[in-house]
């Protein structure tokens, strides 16, 4: 079975946890990585000749686990890992951890436990990547790239800097223009990264780039980081996503650049993309800055000395090609900051360079909270570049803990915008460079230009005085008005045309019926629900329906996704972002792990169904005592792909009504029991005595044993006299027996004597068991035994209800793991297309429609109220309650 996403990232925050307490998170994300990208290799390359990577005996995976228990584990397993390091020439290119260190592993069967720990949490056949290589490299890219952004949570201000949010990663990368280069010649085409950090940003960027006939990337990554140990995750990071053969060199970029051309000047790159240490303090540790041998502040400026965000932006610029082209991520002071930083901007400005600027939101990075903007640099075509494309994005986000976080839809809106160059009030603006250099001194903060939308509503001061809502309150709606014209007249009446004031034709409390009644309102959900829906889903279904082993399943959202945007664009009540956002947001969740299976073993793996078993205690390798399945007892199961309730709702609706009539009755017959306690459970209740000691329920013990308490106090008029015959005819005295007989004539309804007339053993215990079941309970007991045994009754119901779930449960689930064999490749696509996918985000976009009617008629209903007592009637009702507190504090005494 292929590699799902989401139980992978499981699996290895599992792995984590075992290091949690004595290693810091800026340590054991190195072991855990470390790991991750040795299981991965050994499972990708083992056995392979001629393979990018040797993984030979003694240097694999395999070694591990057999390593695993033992005494010397940490020593082990150092061993078998630098044997690989040294047959591949990679020593000193992956972070420094050892697996023998007591300072952070603990010491003796501590460091066993803990080191076996890990190796069984990677041996674990979900994350087996032998036969996953048509997925592997994307789902365990992502996984490295998703445990960078959490051990940058982590790790806090000081050591998170080594990671760029995913989010902003992805839309440098698409900025840029890498995806429009073309192989046309023999140009080697060059990406850099002067700060790499742990290479995310080169990663993302070499990923949009084209591919040539061997489906291989024609961009050469090189990148540059100061830390070796953050070097080693980059590396990792460019293995781990297919890029072995990307360059990461370590060194301080500033004061020795690790690519330089034959006369020891910059190598020049197509591409640059950072997001370089913001404001570093220490930029020009050893560099002599007026002999700088790079020239990279000549015709600019000097930047300021504890401030290097010039300094790198500077060396970008030097380091791009005379067409290259660059995404920079820097503090958004940059772009308005003056004194020398001023002078450099101006000196920038004068050579256009700068093709775009986008300001995002505040608190986006790890390791500061300030707000950063991403500039793009284009020297190509600089002759004809009239100004500066902006986006203010800096409201587009979600909260992630402490963190902020851009949406897909933020990201998608930002990409969409800057490649249209579409102009949205409130959002972007093109900027001319005379506007920005003669008008504003060469200022580039965005706000400057771009002034945000004010959605609130101004008080109207006269409304307040005199009654009455505003025009422009109402027409501040105008989504609604747009939709339905003649909703505004039936909601609003106009009671003074001079002065453009309106009051309520209904109460507040009629309007969410009144919008959502409306024919126009209920028209453009039906278009949005249904119309545009349908549109969409027919165009994508081919795409979805013929999933291989070629396809790319990062491409396949990026085409769906852009059809979704596009045929919700004409949407009058939904975004079309949010929209997008609901589709990325259930890829995330789920769909993308139904994709990477498909592609990985094909629709025929809907076939298989996942089951969880009750655990048993056994003796692993190691004598150690684990819980494992017991395959004998299934406590339940699904489908890999397509749920069993899908199953079960197309292929068995007669068995699951049945099944639910059964509940429906187990639960009714649950509900009165529950009343028969809540009635009868009192001081004075008739159960009080076989309630358990919270007194909220009734064990069975408690009950059978109040049961026998009462039927031991039952009274017969002829019990006890049978009881005493039994014993004279043990002892033989007839006449004793005869006189009893003739003195309690309720003897004569009870057969105790043989056909002959003689008193016979048998029919005297007979006698006595009737007599016995005839007794009663005294009166003063008869209520509550009689509650008991109803009790008792409906335990029996409910006890055979019960069983009759079970057993039609167990036919269904039957039926249910035999259908999921038989399901034909045809069949399993129109589930999972139709059933699973679609459903899903067809009900998501229904329940966002509902969201938004209710927020305008909240909205509507916001500003009837605003305005709905004068301040003259609400001083009114002040003096009157200050009549009514000072009249009922005089009665009470008080007097002032």
């Amino acid at each position: 079975m292929a590699v799902k996403k989401s139980e992978l990232y499981s699996l290895l925050w599992d792995a984590c946890n075992k290091l949690r307490g004595g290693v810091e998170p800026s340590r054991y994300k190195d072991y855990v990585l470390v790991l991750l990208f040795f299981k991965y290799v050994s499972d990708r390359y083992k056995g392979q000749r001629f393979a990018e990577f040797t993984v030979s005996e003694g240097a694999s995976f395999d070694d591990l686990i057999a390593a695993k228990g033992k005494s010397d584990v940490g020593e082990r397993v150092d061993k078998i890992i630098q044997k690989f390091l040294e047959e591949n020439r990679l020593q000193g290119s992956l972070p420094d951890v050892s697996f023998n260190n007591p300072d952070e592993l603990g010491s003796g069967k501590e460091l066993v436990d803990k080191v076996s720990g890990l190796i069984a949490i990677f041996q674990n056949p979900a994350i087996d990547f032998k036969s996953n290589r048509a997925s592997g490299d994307d789902i365990i890219g992502d996984a490295y790239e998703y445990f960078m952004m959490k051990f940058a949570q982590e790790s806090g201000k000081s050591k998170g800097q080594f990671y760029t949010p995913s989010e902003v990663s992805r839309i440098i990368a698409r900025l840029i223009g890498i995806s429009d280069i073309k192989q046309e010649t023999d140009k080697k085409w060059t990406l850099h990264d002067p700060a790499a950090g742990s290479g995310s940003l080169l990663i993302r960027a070499a990923d949009e780039a084209p591919v040539d006939e061997n489906g291989d990337s024609i961009v050469t990554i090189f990148g540059q980081e100061k830390y070796p140990d953050t070097a080693g995750l980059a590396k990792m990071n460019f293995i781990l996503h297919n890029k072995g053969t990307g360059e990461i060199k370590s060194g301080n970029t500033l004061f020795k650049a690790a690519y330089e051309d034959d006369f020891g000047g910059l190598k020049k790159f197509d591409f640059i993309v950072m997001n370089p240490p913001f404001s570093d303090k220490d930029w020009s540790d050893g560099i002599k800055i007026t002999e700088d041998k790079y020239k990279r502040f000549d015709g600019y400026g000097v930047p300021p000395e504890k401030n290097g965000d010039y300094a790198w932006f500077l060396h970008v610029l030097k380091a791009l090609d005379s067409n290259g082209k660059a995404g920079i991520i820097l503090p958004h002071g940059v772009l308005f900051r003056g004194n020398a930083e001023e002078t450099i901007r101006k000196a920038v400005l004068d050579k256009p360079y700068i093709k775009g600027i986008v300001g995002l939101p505040a608190n986006l990075f790890y390791g500061t909270g300030i707000p950063a903007c991403i500039i793009i640099i284009d020297k190509e075509n600089t002759d004809k570049r009239e100004g500066i494309f902006m986006i203010d994005a800096s409201r587009g986000f979600k909260k992630d803990g402490n963190k902020n976080r851009l949406r897909e839809q933020d990201i998608e809106k930002i990409v969409q915008t800057f490649i249209n160059k579409d102009i949205i009030e409130g959002y972007s603006q093109f900027v001319y460079y005379k506007e920005i250099l003669e008008e504003n001194d060469g200022n580039l903060n965005v706000p400057r230009y771009i002034q945000k939308i004010d959605d609130s509503l101004p008080q109207n001061i006269a409304s307040h005085l005199k009654g009455g809502i505003p025009e422009a309150d109402i027409d501040s709606i105008k989504k609604l008005w747009s939709i339905s014209p003649s909703l505004k007249q039936e909601i609003f009446t106009c009671v003074d045309e001079k002065h453009c004031v309106y009051s309520l034709v209904m109460t507040p409390n009629e309007i969410e019926t009144v919008i959502s009644e409306d024919e126009n309102i209920i028209s453009e959900k039906i278009n949005e629900c249904n119309q545009l829906f349908a549109i969409w889903r027919n165009v994508v279904k081919d795409s979805l329906q013929n999933i291989d082993i070629d396809t790319s399943p990062k491409e396949l959202i990026r085409n769906i996704g852009i059809e979704i945007l596009q045929g919700f664009e004409s949407a009058k009540l939904l975004d079309n972002y949010d929209v997008y956002d609901i589709l990325l947001n259930y890829w995330n969740e789920k769909m993308q792990d139904d994709i990477y299976v498909i592609k990985a073993s094909g629709y025929e793996a809907a076939r298989e169904i996942e089951y969880v078993y009750a655990q048993k205690k056994q003796k692993d390798e190691t004598g150690e005592t684990v819980s494992v399945d017991d395959t004998s007892k299934m406590k339940s199961f699904e489908g890999v792909l397509i749920s069993r309730e899908i199953i079960e709702r197309e292929y068995f609706g007669t068995e699951l009504l049945a099944l639910s009539k059964l509940n429906e009755k187990s639960a009714l017959l649950k509900s009165k029991l529950d009343e028969m306690i809540e009635e009868e459970s009192g001081d004075e209740g008739l159960l009080i005595n076989a309630l358990n000691e919270k007194g909220d329920g009734i064990p069975k013990a408690n009950l059978n044993k109040r049961i026998k308490e009462l039927e031991s106090k039952k009274i017969s008029p002829v019990m006890s006299d049978i009881a005493k015959l039994i014993e004279l005819f043990d002892d033989g005295n007839i006449k004793e027996m005869e006189k009893i007989t003739k003195e309690n004539s309720e003897l004569m309804t009870y057969e105790i004597r043989n056909k002959n007339g003689s008193f016979g053993k048998a029919k005297l215990r007979a006698a006595l068991k009737d007599a016995n079941d005839n007794a009663v309970i005294p009166e003063i007991y008869a209520d509550e035994y009689e509650a008991l045994l109803a009790y008792q009754t409906k335990i029996s119901e409910i006890e055979d209800a019960e069983k009759a779930v079970k057993e039609v449960q167990k036919a269904l689930n039957d039926l249910v793991i035999r259908k999921y064999g038989e399901l034909s490749v045809d069949e399993i696509k129109q589930l999972l297309f139709d059933k699973k996918w679609m459903a899903r985000i067809e009900s998501d976009i229904t329940e966002e429609i509902d969201q938004v009617l209710n927020v305008l008629a909240s909205r509507v209903v916001l500003i009837a109220k605003r305005y709905e007592h004068t301040l003259g009637e609400i001083e009114d009702k002040v003096a009157q309650s200050k009549v009514k507190v000072k009249s009922a504090l005089e009665r009470m005494g008080y007097t002032w």
